[in-house]
């Protein structure tokens, strides 16, 4: 099937799939193999090497790509893999603005890893695009942002920070993993590369590590390939096939996660015990305006900060029987998580508090499960902060 003209849900079934030539299996193979015959030394049709390029990674790379509205897809073995493939085509002395609120990994990278090497990072707070563009330095050869961010879910003007970016020579990477494309797409927006970690919602399952950069930008794509291929860090074919056929049900779980969270939403922003609900969808929220501008829909993610502090936290998380507490997000189950110890307890301390990642602050990731239960499990909850 052709990829062009047609809409997101139809892509998320089809898009970089074509029947199986030989036997003409609907579902894309499971390509094992680590090396592929070469007609004459050096003559090969595709492949050569499961390193460099793989059928089943193919395929999945096309489908993201379609889904981005990208030219190219290339796919990595988790997030983190994806994240530093892209750092690693800077060089020493080069900087890097970043967004300040991130998920942990990505600070860790940015921060611990990549900083022995030369590349220099600072993090601020994107929400006014006129400190964004006062930040960028002569140097800043990337700007990186996720809205909505991990975890307090602070929604960044993509268009203006890329434009601005843009203007100064600077590629700008947004990850889109909290709203997918089924909700946003940066690339519409000026973005230049889109990065994912399909761990979460892309596959949807919790049962997969991966990774992806999707960009309409051929030298860019050319850079990322050859890094894929040089340092390896590629997803087994394997986890391609389980990320594609998460995808398959992309449309409708995107649309359930959504709808659940807002019935959630209206709940925990009534309830006494809760101090501050963090969601792009209350027009409370300080980034709604934006949100409603850029995105189909706030999302299935919500954080809030619980009255007593890190004692009726660990209460509340430890009574939860839907909700799993657990690190991750964007799959069918239900999942609650601490920030502060959890995901984000590679931030230092001072850090955490400056962006609000306090001793109360609980993420939910909306599930699939019927709304209802949700709110039960969440009343429980309270019900043991309280007792705490």
């Amino acid at each position: 099937m052709k990829d062009e003209g047609h809409r997101l849900e139809t892509l998320c079934i089809h898009a970089g799939q074509q029947p199986d030539p030989i036997h003409g299996a609907v579902m894309t193979p499971i390509v094992l193999a680590s090396t592929f015959a070469q007609k004459s030394p050096g003559k090969y049709d595709d492949y050569d090497y499961s390193r460099a390029g793989n059928p089943t990674r193919t395929a999945l790379e096309g489908c993201l790509a379609a889904l981005e509205g990208a030219k190219h897809g290339v796919a990595f073995g988790s997030g983190c893999a994806a994240t530093t493939a892209i750092l690693l085509g800077l060089k020493s002395g080069d900087h890097v603005l970043c967004g300040d609120d991130v998920y942990g990994g990505t600070f860790r990278i940015f921060d611990k890893v990549m900083k022995q090497w030369g590349l220099e990072a600072s993090f601020m707070d994107m929400s006014d695009p006129a400190k964004v563009k006062a930040a960028m330095r002569p140097n800043t050869k990337l700007v990186w942002l996720e809205t909505p961010s991990n975890p307090m879910l602070k929604i960044f003007d993509i268009a203006a920070i890329a434009d601005i970016a843009t203007k100064a020579g600077a590629p700008i990477a947004v990850d889109n993993t909290f709203a997918t494309p089924m909700l946003q797409r940066p690339l519409d927006l000026g973005a230049t590369m889109v990065v994912h970690s399909t761990t979460k919602y892309l596959n949807g399952h919790s049962d997969v590590v991966g990774g992806a950069v999707l960009t309409s930008d051929a030298a860019l794509a050319e850079k990322l390939h050859f890094i894929q291929k040089s340092v390896g860090g590629v997803p087994s074919p394997f986890d391609c096939y389980m990320v594609l056929r998460g995808l398959k049900t992309l449309g409708v779980r995107m649309k359930q996660h959504v709808a659940s969270a807002r019935v959630l939403v209206e709940r925990l922003e009534k309830n006494k015990q809760v101090e501050r609900v963090f969601y792009p969808g209350l027009t409370s929220h300080k980034g709604h305006e934006i949100a409603s501008r850029q995105m189909k829909g706030p999302g299935g993610m919500i954080s809030f900060e619980l009255a007593g502090g890190l004692k009726a936290a660990t209460a509340f998380l430890e009574s939860l029987r839907v909700f799993v507490c657990a690190e991750s997000l964007g799959g069918v189950e239900s999942l609650a998580e601490h920030p502060a110890i959890m995901t984000h307890a590679s931030l230092p301390a001072d850090v955490r508090r400056t962006l609000g990642i306090g001793d109360g602050l609980i993420r939910l990731s909306v599930g699939l499960e019927d709304v209802e239960d949700l709110a039960d499990d969440l009343d429980r909850g309270f019900q043991a902060a309280a007792r705490a």
